[in-house]
């Protein structure tokens, strides 16, 4: 058996992968971008571990022997499902495993905007502080999240984890579903105008669909209020950037915070990279599912979605 890893950094080098071996050699590369560079790799593979390598007919023709596509993540846009269905290969994702830090980081951001911290901290390292008279300084108003509505869409594993987080703190949940197939009961569905209006933060948890692209785009953010925190933690083109910037620069909204962004690194003619000011925008490296973890837990998952498939009894099929 012949195991190909194309994107052995992709959970990082602090994430042991040497349990691999058990199941035969192994061949692991850093990274794998390129439809050429995976041909060439994984043409006598028999299982590949990949993350965003492009896995389709040009890039999969001439390996014969792949019977085993394992994804290190939950998602697999990078996969043609219908192709390796035709190829009798199974493609395996692994779930849940970041649920807990993806929605713990929606509330990092949320609460680093809603409570300025950026502006206090700086404000103490600047040395104002230390020159005031009073002991206390306040003049930056925040606010809590007890009383406010906490908008989610994508009311999956990640959107429930981010509900029940928003309970606790004293906030009233309400959803939208954006594929209309949502079975949850635990909160108030609502439609997508009255999420905007009603939400004072909006934090998305949805697949990138056709339904969810640029699904928050300009006129959007004009519906919802000029307090209101918009998180996204999901994919990047759920959120149109360019009219983000310019709902940020025209005071549409009063912050965001963002993990994804359209294209990953972040393009160097992205607007929103030229938006310093901290106070109202937050952006983070694609990191909210990276937890140690989370990541040991996702390894853990393809290792285990390897052992199932040698034993026969594979699990976590998307395509089967």
């Amino acid at each position: 058996m012949k195991i190909v890893i194309l994107e052995r950094n992709s959970v990082g080098l602090d994430i042991d992968v040497e349990r691999f071996q058990e199941f035969g050699e192994v061949q692991i590369y850093s990274n794998t971008v390129t439809e050429q560079e995976v041909t060439e790799r994984i043409k006598e593979a028999d299982i590949v571990v990949s993350n965003k390598a492009p896995m389709n007919e040009r890039s999969l023709e001439k390996a014969a022997d792949v019977k085993l596509i394992c994804e290190f993540a939950t998602g697999y846009d990078n996969v043609d499902i219908e192709y390796c269905k035709k190829k009798g290969i199974l493609v395996c994702n692994v779930r849940n495993y970041s649920t807990a830090m993806v929605a713990q980081h929606s509330f990092a951001m949320a609460l680093f905007l809603i409570e300025n911290l950026h502006y206090y901290d700086n404000y103490v390292k600047s040395g104002a502080y230390e020159n005031q008279s009073r002991f206390s300084h306040f003049d930056k108003p925040f606010w809590e999240l007890e009383g406010k509505t906490w908008g989610i869409v994508g009311m999956g594993n990640i959107g429930k984890k981010a509900a029940k987080i928003a309970e606790s703190f004293g906030c009233r949940v309400i959803f939208y579903s954006a594929s209309g197939n949502s079975t949850c009961t635990e909160y108030e569905r609502v439609d997508f105008d009255t999420l905007l209006k009603k939400s004072d933060i909006l934090s998305l948890h949805c697949p990138l669909s056709d339904r969810t692209r640029n699904l928050i785009d300009l006129e959007a953010m004009k519906k919802m209020k000029k307090t209101a925190v918009l998180i996204n933690v999901a994919r990047g083109p759920v959120v149109n950037g360019d009219d983000l910037y310019t709902a940020l620069t025209q005071g549409e909204i009063a912050a965001a915070g963002l993990d994804v962004l359209e294209k990953e690194p972040i393009a160097e003619d992205n607007p929103l990279g030229k938006f310093k000011d901290s106070n109202r925008l937050i952006i983070t490296p694609h990191m909210a599912w990276a937890s140690m973890e989370a990541r040991e837990r996702c390894v853990d998952g393809v290792y285990q979605n390897i052992k199932n498939f040698v034993e026969g009894t594979p699990i976590n099929v998307v395509n089967g």
